[in-house]
C-alpha cells in the first residue's frame, strides 16, 4: 500500500471514531476529565480522500463504504438542536445519567486502587486513623472510671453519677448524626478533623472545671466532638481499599477501638489510686489524681489530630463533588508512596483520565460583594444542612429503605444487650461485693462509753441503744456506721470524716461538732438539745481505698483484653465467609453466652463470662461496621453510618438505664432481655445483602 493509500485509510478512521464529538461512544459532556480542545476534522480531509474525482461532482469514495463524508458530518452537527441545559432537563433523567456515571466510576476505581497497590500510604493512614478510634474507645470508659473519685470531689448524688454516664452518650449520638452528614458534604478529612479538636478541647477542659454542671456541658461537648469518629474514619479509610483488601483490613481498624479500652484501663489503674498525685489551691479549687486521668486519655485523640493534618482528603470523595485534578494528584501520591516503599520507584502510574460524576446539586455560594458577612455565612449554613437532611432521607428511599430498617434494628439490639451488659456486670460484681461486706457487719448493743478519746476509723458496725457521756472522737473516720436510739452527751466531734455513716432516731446534748461532714442530712429524726456546729468542711472528701477499688479497673482491662481473640478472628475471616455470616454467627453465639449468665453467683464468675461475652460479640460489630460502609454510595456513606451509630447509641442508653435498674433485683430480666436482642437482631441480619463482592459505589 502507497504512502497516499495509507493516509487516506488512517484519515477515514479517524473520522469515524470523532464522529458526533465523542470517544469511544461517549459524548464529549460524558463527565470524563478531558485535557486539551475538542478534536477536530484535518484541514486537508478532502484531499487524499476524493483523489479521482472531479470537484464539481464531490463524490467521496468512502460513501461506497457507508462512511459518513466529514462535510456531512459537519452539516448534522449545524442542523441539530442545541444541547438542553441542566436546569431544564428533566430531574429523573439527570439521576439517572448521574447513577451511570457513578457505577462507571465505581469500577474504574477499584481498578485505580489496585494499580496503587496497598502498601505503605494505607498503613500510615491506619495508624493515624486508628488513633482516632482509639480517642473514641477511650471516651465510653473513661468516666466510668472518674466516678468513684469525681462523686466526692463534686458531692455528686446516685442520680447525678446516672446522668454523667449517659450525658456521653446523648453527645455521641448527636454527633454521629451531624457529623456523619456533614463528612459527605464538606469532606472526611476536614470533618475529622473539627469533630477531633472539640473532643480534644472540652475533654481537656473538663479536668479543670470544678463545678457538676459545667464538667456536665463539657463531657457532652466532648461526645459531641468524638461522636463523628466512627461513621468518618470508617467511610475514609474505606476508600482507599481495593475490594480484596477492605473487609480484612476495616476488621484490623477496630481493634483500636480495644486498644483504647486498655488505655483508659491502665491508666486509671496506673493513676486514680494515686490520690496525692494532684495539688489544691485554697479550698475551693482541687486538681485531683482523677483529672490527670482525664487528660492524659485526651492525648491519643490530640496526637490523631496532629498527624491527621499531613494525611490527604479521600480522593473518591473528591471524584464525587467533581474535583478530578485533585483526586488524580492524591492517587498518584499514595500509587508513588506504595511503590517506592515496594523497591520500584520507577513504575509510573498510568491513570490519565478518572470519570466525575454529573454535578446536579449545586451549593449555594454568595460573591463577596453580596450582602453582609453574616448573611453570607447564613446562606452557606443553611444550605449545607439542607443538604445533610436531603442525605438522611435519601437513605429512606425506596432503593436503601429495607436496608436501612434492619440495619437500625440489627445496630440497635447489638447496642442494647452488649452496652446494657458492659455496665451491668460491673454493677453485679460491686454487689456482690457489698453483699459479702455486709455479711462481716458487726453490731453493738446496749454499750456505755464514758470518758474516752476515739482516733482511729470505725467501719462497717451498727451501735444500737448506747449511751455516750463525755466522750471524744478526734481525727477519725467513720465509714458505713450506724447509730441507732442512742445518746450523745456533752460529747465533742472534731475533724471527722464519714462515708455512708447515719444517726437514726438519737438524742444529741451539749455536743459540739467542730470541722466534720456530719451534716444535717446524716442525723435522721434525731433531736438536738443545745448542740452545736462549728466551721464544717466544705465541699466532698474522698473516704476509703474501696472507693478506688483496682477491680473496677480490672474488670474493664480483662473484658477488653478478651476481644482480642474475636478481633483477629473476625479480620481473617471476613473476607472468606462473609459480613452476614459473621454478624448472624456472632450474635446468635453471644446470645446463648447470655443463659450462661444464670450460673454467675460470685466475682469471678461474673469477670469471666463478661470475657466470654465480649470475645464472641466483637465480631459482629466489626462485621457491622464493614458492611454499613459497603451498602451505601460514597455520596451517602458517612451520613448512613452515623444515622446508624446514633440509633446504637440510643440502644446503650437504653441499655444502661434498664439494666442498671435491676441489679440486686434479679437477673432474669437483663439476660432474657440481652439474650431475646441478639437472636432477633442476629436472625433479622441474614436478611441482609452479602456485600464483599461489591465495588464501592
Amino acid at each position: 500500500m502507497d504512502d497516499g493509500q495509507r493516509n487516506k485509510v488512517n484519515q477515514v478512521s479517524d473520522d469515524y471514531r470523532y464522529q458526533d464529538g465523542g470517544y469511544g461512544g461517549y459524548a464529549p459532556n460524558d463527565g470524563y476529565y478531558q485535557s486539551g480542545e475538542e478534536p477536530g476534522q484535518e484541514e486537508d480531509a478532502q484531499s487524499d480522500a476524493t483523489e479521482g474525482h472531479d470537484e464539481d461532482d464531490e463524490v467521496y469514495e468512502g460513501e461506497y463504504q457507508g462512511i459518513p463524508h466529514p462535510d456531512d458530518l459537519k452539516k448534522q452537527k449545524k442542523k441539530k438542536a442545541p444541547e438542553v441545559a441542566d436546569e431544564f432537563r428533566d430531574h429523573a433523567d439527570l439521576m439517572a445519567e448521574k447513577m451511570e456515571d457513578e457505577e462507571q466510576l465505581a469500577h474504574q476505581y477499584e481498578n485505580i486502587i489496585e494499580e496503587c497497590g496497598h502498601g505503605r500510604f494505607q498503613w500510615m493512614l491506619f495508624t493515624v486513623l486508628g488513633l482516632a478510634l482509639m480517642a473514641d474507645g477511650v471516651e465510653v470508659f473513661v468516666v466510668g472510671f472518674v466516678l468513684p473519685s469525681a462523686e466526692k470531689d463534686m458531692c455528686l448524688s446516685r442520680s447525678n453519677k446516672g446522668m454523667l454516664g449517659l450525658i456521653v452518650y446523648l453527645g455521641m449520638m448527636l454527633g454521629a448524626i451531624m457529623w456523619g452528614g456533614l463528612a459527605d458534604k464538606l469532606g472526611r478529612k476536614k470533618c475529622l478533623i473539627l469533630s477531633l479538636s472539640i473532643n480534644a478541647s472540652f475533654a481537656f477542659l473538663s479536668s479543670f472545671v470544678q463545678g457538676y454542671g459545667f464538667f456536665l456541658f463539657c463531657r457532652l461537648i466532648s461526645g459531641f466532638g468524638i461522636g463523628g469518629t466512627l461513621p468518618i474514619v470508617f467511610a475514609y479509610f474505606s476508600e482507599f481499599l481495593s475490594r480484596e483488601k477492605r473487609g480484612e483490613h476495616l476488621s484490623w481498624l477496630c481493634m483500636f477501638w480495644m486498644i483504647g479500652a486498655l488505655y483508659a484501663s491502665i491508666m486509671a489503674w496506673s493513676i486514680i489510686p494515686h490520690y496525692g498525685w494532684g495539688f489544691s489551691m485554697g479550698t475551693s479549687y482541687h486538681f485531683h489524681s482523677w483529672r490527670v486521668f482525664v487528660v492524659v486519655c485526651s492525648l491519643p485523640c490530640i496526637a490523631s489530630l496532629i498527624a491527621l493534618k499531613f494525611m490527604p482528603e479521600s480522593p473518591r470523595f473528591l471524584l464525587e463533588i467533581g474535583k478530578h485534578d485533585e483526586a488524580w494528584m492524591i492517587l498518584k501520591q499514595v500509587h508513588d508512596t506504595n511503590m517506592r516503599a515496594k523497591g520500584e520507584p520507577e513504575r509510573v502510574f498510568t491513570v490519565a483520565n478518572i470519570k466525575t460524576p454529573k454535578q446536579i446539586d449545586e451549593f449555594i455560594e454568595i460573591q463577596c460583594s453580596t450582602g453582609k458577612w453574616y448573611q453570607r455565612s447564613f446562606v452557606r449554613v443553611t444550605t449545607t444542612l439542607k443538604q445533610v437532611m436531603d442525605n438522611v432521607i435519601y437513605c429512606l428511599t425506596a432503593q436503601y429503605r429495607l436496608n436501612t430498617l434492619f440495619l437500625a434494628i440489627v445496630w440497635f439490639s447489638m447496642a442494647l444487650s452488649y452496652y446494657g451488659l458492659i455496665v451491668w456486670f460491673p454493677d453485679m460484681i460491686r454487689y456482690y461485693q457489698e453483699e459479702e461486706y455486709k455479711s462481716r457487719e458487726k453490731v453493738f448493743n446496749g454499750e456505755s462509753v464514758k470518758d474516752i478519746t476515739f482516733n482511729f476509723t470505725l467501719e462497717n458496725q451498727i451501735h444500737r441503744n448506747g449511751t455516750y457521756f463525755n466522750d471524744k472522737f478526734i481525727k477519725m473516720k467513720f465509714r458505713d456506721v450506724t447509730f441507732e436510739d442512742s445518746v450523745f452527751e456533752e460529747c465533742y466531734f472534731e475533724d471527722v470524716t464519714s462515708s455512708d455513716t447515719f444517726f437514726k432516731n438519737c438524742s444529741i446534748i451539749k455536743t459540739v461538732f467542730f470541722n466534720t461532714d456530719l451534716y444535717k442530712h446524716k442525723f435522721v429524726e434525731c433531736k438536738f438539745v443545745n448542740a452545736t456546729f462549728l466551721e464544717q468542711k466544705k465541699g466532698c472528701h474522698m473516704d476509703f481505698e474501696r472507693d478506688n477499688d483496682f477491680l473496677v479497673y480490672l474488670v474493664g482491662f480483662l473484658g477488653s483484653l478478651s476481644v482480642l481473640p474475636g478481633n483477629i478472628i473476625s479480620a481473617l475471616l471476613m473476607d472468606k465467609i462473609g459480613r452476614i455470616k459473621m454478624i448472624g454467627g456472632s450474635m446468635l453465639i453471644s446470645a446463648v453466652c447470655c443463659f450462661f449468665l444464670f450460673f454467675g453467683n460470685s466475682e469471678s464468675a461474673m469477670i469471666g463470662w463478661q470475657c466470654l461475652f465480649c470475645g464472641t460479640s466483637i465480631a459482629a460489630w466489626n462485621a457491622l461496621d464493614v458492611i454499613t460502609v459497603e451498602l451505601y454510595p460514597t455520596h451517602k456513606r458517612a451520613t448512613a453510618f452515623g444515622i446508624l451509630n446514633g440509633l446504637c447509641k440510643i440502644g446503650a442508653i437504653f441499655g444502661n438505664a434498664i439494666f442498671a435498674s435491676f441489679v440486686g433485683i434479679t437477673k432474669v430480666v437483663p439476660i432474657l432481655l440481652a439474650s431475646s436482642a441478639l437472636v432477633a437482631g442476629g436472625l433479622l441480619a441474614l436478611r441482609l445483602p452479602e456485600t464483599r463482592d461489591q465495588v464501592l459505589m
